[in-house]
């Protein structure tokens, strides 16, 4: 038996995927996530993570899904990623099955996870939302446009800043990139309830991380640039984002994603502008940029984004749920 079979379910063999595993996983994965699909620029780097345990299943030699897991915060939560399944079998239970073993093989090899945490941008049914907690609710900003366009629109949302005197507002935002600064910041007793953080956590790129010191390891892979509320005092306001990446979308674009944290619209769109203008040199060809964000932000941020010829609004409102089961 292949020394990297785990085990088998209802006529399906599962596997931890290799590196050699790519073009068929890419094979299964056509209009993941509307375009948006992470996976073909992280595979190879899922295949060597720490804490990182990716599962494929065939059906025969046919690669038909995939599931993986992350394990977070000190072990005891594994956050559920990249599942999919390929699309002459999708709505036929194969998720399901796929997630049933996933489950049981990573509760078997980590017998300290106790949680399975997960986030999704679409509303599940409701007698599938029953089987879990869901936490938060984030409201979500998606634009699209072009390396053309950019700069003009980080421009456009400079000027808007200085029209409206928001640029001389007496709580300015500071880069942080020392980690001992990052770990006072987060490890702050009241800060979840000052920034209202969903589910009292961060999601990272759709990752959900406790604050807790073990994730500070993760956090530091991910290459993050963040910015702080820098008045002084108790920090009001917080965001980072992850760099740009490719995603298949229209035959190829840059992915771009903004997590912001806090409910004060000035340093929202502050936050929201520095960090565009801090990539504008990275941009080539078309941009998805979705923006991340508390429900009372997007009225106002969707505002501050109009009136671009470029670079618009590329799908009407809609929400990140974070949800949970326990294993």
């Amino acid at each position: 038996m292949d020394s990297h079979c785990v085990g088998e379910l209802d006529g399906l063999t599962f596997y931890l995927a290799k590196p050699e595993d790519y073009d068929d996983v890419m094979a299964i994965s056509q209009d993941i996530y509307g375009g948006n699909d992470y996976l073909p620029h992280r595979y190879h780097y899922w295949m060597t993570e720490p804490g990182r345990v990716v599962i494929i299943a065939r059906r025969g030699k046919k690669l038909v899904a995939l599931e993986s897991g992350l394990l977070v915060d000190g072990g005891e939560t594994v956050i559920g990623e990249g599942l999919r399944v390929c699309p002459k079998e999708r709505g036929c239970g194969l998720a399901g099955v796929i997630l049933r073993f996933a489950d049981g093989y990573i509760k078997k090899v980590y017998p300290n996870v106790k949680t399975m945490r997960f986030t999704r941008g679409d509303d599940p049914r409701p007698e599938k939302l029953r089987k879990f907690t869901l936490l938060a609710r984030r409201s979500v900003l998606s634009l699209l446009g072009d390396s053309e366009g950019f700069n003009s629109f980080v421009s456009g949302l400079q000027e808007k800043l200085v029209v409206s005197d928001e640029t001389n507002s007496s709580r300015p935002l500071v880069p942080v990139k020392d980690l001992d600064a990052l770990k006072a910041f987060l490890f702050d007793s009241d800060l979840s309830s000052r920034l209202q953080l969903p589910g009292g956590a961060i999601i990272q790129d759709w990752e959900p991380l406790k604050l807790m010191e073990s994730n500070l390891h993760i956090l530091a892979r991910r290459n993050l640039t963040w910015f702080v509320d820098g008045s002084g005092g108790k920090p009001l306001f917080m965001s980072f984002h992850t760099p740009p990446y490719p995603i298949p979308y229209n035959g190829g674009s840059l992915c771009f994603n903004i997590d912001l944290y806090g409910m004060e619209t000035t340093l929202a769109k502050k936050a929201l502008t520095t960090h565009l203008n801090s990539v504008k040199s990275e941009i080539q060809g078309l941009v998805l940029v979705h923006i991340y964000m508390h429900q009372t932000l997007w009225k106002d941020l969707k505002q501050f984004c109009e009136g671009h010829d470029t670079v618009k609004q590329s799908k009407n409102f809609w929400e990140q749920l974070f949800l949970e089961k326990e294993l």
